[in-house]
């Protein structure tokens, strides 16, 4: 998230209720595009408490103190009567509804894995970093610490749509991000196929011919980097090969008009 997007709200609500919504929703979006799916609803849940009390304070005047049990549920019935009509419906309804779904996976979906065998946590974690998108983009459009114009232009930048940055086409995973170099391409293909890592013959066939030339090559480079870590004919990502992707912006997504 911008630092500008952090002082609009800031100009509106409590610094320390946007300072923990922003961290919040910074590590529940960092941990979804690592795969940390379980962390992301974790996340999701303390964007909640600090999400409640903004509510409550553009309501009140007032919040609950942070780390002071807050009685989401009867204030959200509060925000939803007569008292409050005076208010927007997205401070009345819309948010209050949002923020109940990401707060009951947080404390409820978890506790048992679908009967089914099917694990729920990355479903999960999609649809409550899109719901932490939609309410923080919200809270922008609410504050009026800007221009119109410039708020709007925070909010199609949270919301803006992302598409995975590897495309699976059968058993051939097509990279969508043309003219990377040779390494940074294998290492999101690598990334993209997990923990089980890719054999050499595999990797040989989905990276561009241009590159197949000198594949042992770059493959050594990375390795020497610890970038990668190659075992009887498979190669791996390492953690280090993660973290270089994502400071790099490549990590998993494409950001889409």
């Amino acid at each position: 998230m911008t630092e500008s997007v952090r002082d609009v709200l800031k100009a509106a609500y409590a610094e320390k209720l946007v300072d923990e919504l922003v961290a919040a929703y910074e590590e529940a979006k960092r941990n979804y595009y690592l795969g940390g799916h379980r962390l992301s609803a974790v996340e999701g849940g303390r964007f909640c408490e600090a999400a409640y009390r903004m509510l409550e304070e553009v309501a009140k005047g007032q919040h609950t103190p942070l780390g002071a049990q807050l009685p989401t549920d009867a204030l959200a019935k509060w925000l939803a009567s007569s008292a409050t009509m005076g208010l927007s419906r997205s401070i009345r309804l819309y948010i209050p509804r949002a923020l109940r779904i990401v707060y009951d996976i947080r404390n409820n979906r978890d506790a048992a894995h679908l009967a089914d065998g099917i694990d729920p946590n990355l479903q999960d974690a999609t649809l409550v970093v899109h719901v932490l998108d939609w309410v923080t983009a919200e809270f922008v459009r609410l504050s009026k610490g800007t221009s119109p114009e410039h708020a709007r232009a925070m909010v199609e930048g949270l919301v803006t749509r992302k598409v995975p940055v590897v495309q699976d086409f059968g058993e051939f995973p097509k990279l969508l991000l043309p003219g990377v170099r040779a390494g940074e391409h294998i290492l999101m293909l690598l990334h993209h196929k997990g923990a089980c890592g890719v054999t050499y013959a595999d990797l040989c066939q989905w990276i561009p011919g241009t590159m197949r030339k000198h594949l042992r090559r770059t493959l050594r480079t990375l390795e020497e980097k610890a970038l990668v870590h190659q075992r009887e004919g498979t190669v791996y990502i390492t953690y280090a090969g993660e973290i270089l992707l994502e400071t790099r912006g490549l990590l998993r997504t494409l950001a889409v008009g």
